[in-house]
């Protein structure tokens, strides 16, 4: 089949590598239908990725159809039109019973949770992808969801939403929302539907600030983020905080603009081994501090729930479609962040 491979910083290949095939009884193939890519595969994209190795699919979103299944999958069928989480987890352990696959107690490493990170699980920017205990990596899709949405709900949606639920996020506050890419535009839309008055969103690409604004955000502009926040917010602060990004500069900002008391929710990838924390300014400020990675299962229903009732639209963020042939074009332009690009679709039919 046809897929796109890691080959190094800025290589990402277009060409053959073998079909995936059931191995396993609680095994299941998916065609992908709609394939994404994620902010955090742009870290594999510029060479600081989790697993030195190269060759391998990246890739953790996709919608599809399956194809075929082992003998003890008994939930799903060939046919079924699925969604596929981008965390996976095991069949046996107590805190992937709960959803919380992100922390599963059978995992070796961080490259067992997720698709397309290291060649351990090959990833869905492909033509189709294998799912190991399928009856808990599986969702089946809702009528009246689109791939559109159903991609954006693989991850960058239950990422915002955990981030969210993390920050304690209550009716009629303020929160800041630093990163107006996928995850912080959804990370906005959750913050609203949480009973949030008023989202400032922070980030340093015009064109992204503008969109958000189309979405209620009040964008912070000017060179000096932290006055700014500060003078839209009566010199008070936010009373809550959802980063993003994951850079140093992102964390700090985030922790020196919240409120005195208030809470920071970091959701953006860090691969710091070093970073600044001032613990004295954190505890004379008195603030709460949350960071961590998304169980996709735990938070899914009510994702899917509000997506269903409007509550949220997980497919506005999309803002690219491309063939999965162009799938070194579309790496280029995700990591330039020109021409408005928010979200990109692979459709791996082309």
């Amino acid at each position: 089949m046809k897929a796109l491979t890691y080959h190094g910083r800025h290589d990402i290949r277009y060409g053959d590598v073998p079909d995936p095939a059931v191995t396993s009884p609680t095994d299941a193939v998916v065609q992908v239908t709609t394939a994404g890519i994620c902010g955090s595969d742009l870290h594999i994209y510029g060479g600081n990725g989790f697993s030195p190795e190269i060759g391998y699919t990246p890739g953790h979103e996709c919608v599809g159809v399956v194809l075929d299944t082992g003998d003890q999958v008994t939930g799903f069928k060939p046919g079924d039109r699925v969604l596929v989480p981008a965390s996976v987890g095991c069949t046996l352990c107590r805190t992937c019973a709960t959803g919380l696959t992100a922390r599963c107690e059978r995992a070796r490493s961080s490259t067992d949770l997720c698709y397309g990170v290291s060649p351990k699980l090959p990833g869905s920017q492909a033509q189709a992808l294998s799912v190991p205990h399928a009856e808990v990596n599986l969702v089946r899709l809702p009528e009246g969801i689109s791939d559109e949405a159903a991609i954006v709900l693989t991850d960058n949606a239950p990422t915002a939403w955990y981030g969210c639920r993390r920050a304690r996020i209550r009716p009629g506050e303020t929160v800041l929302v630093i990163g107006l890419g996928p995850v912080g535009l959804m990370a906005a839309q959750s913050a609203f539907a949480m009973g949030a008055a008023r989202v400032l969103g922070a980030d340093l690409v015009a064109e992204r600030r503008t969109f958000a604004a189309t979405l209620g955000v009040e964008p912070i502009e000017g060179e000096d983020a932290r006055t700014v926040i500060r003078e839209m917010t009566a010199g008070r602060g936010p009373d809550a905080v959802v980063e993003a990004v994951g850079s140093d500069a992102t964390i700090e900002l985030a922790l020196k603009a919240v409120r005195q008391a208030g809470r920071v929710s970091v959701i953006g990838v860090s691969n710091s081994k070093a970073f600044p924390f001032h613990m004295g300014m954190a505890q004379v400020k008195e603030l709460e501090f949350a960071i961590g990675l998304c169980s996709t299962h735990y938070e899914l229903p009510a994702l899917i729930a509000l997506t269903q009732a409007g509550r949220i639209t997980p497919g506005v963020v999309v803002s690219h479609r491309f063939a999965l042939s162009e799938g070194p074009t579309a790496y280029e332009l995700f990591n330039s962040r020109a021409d408005g690009v928010r979200k990109i679709l692979l459709d791996p039919a082309r």
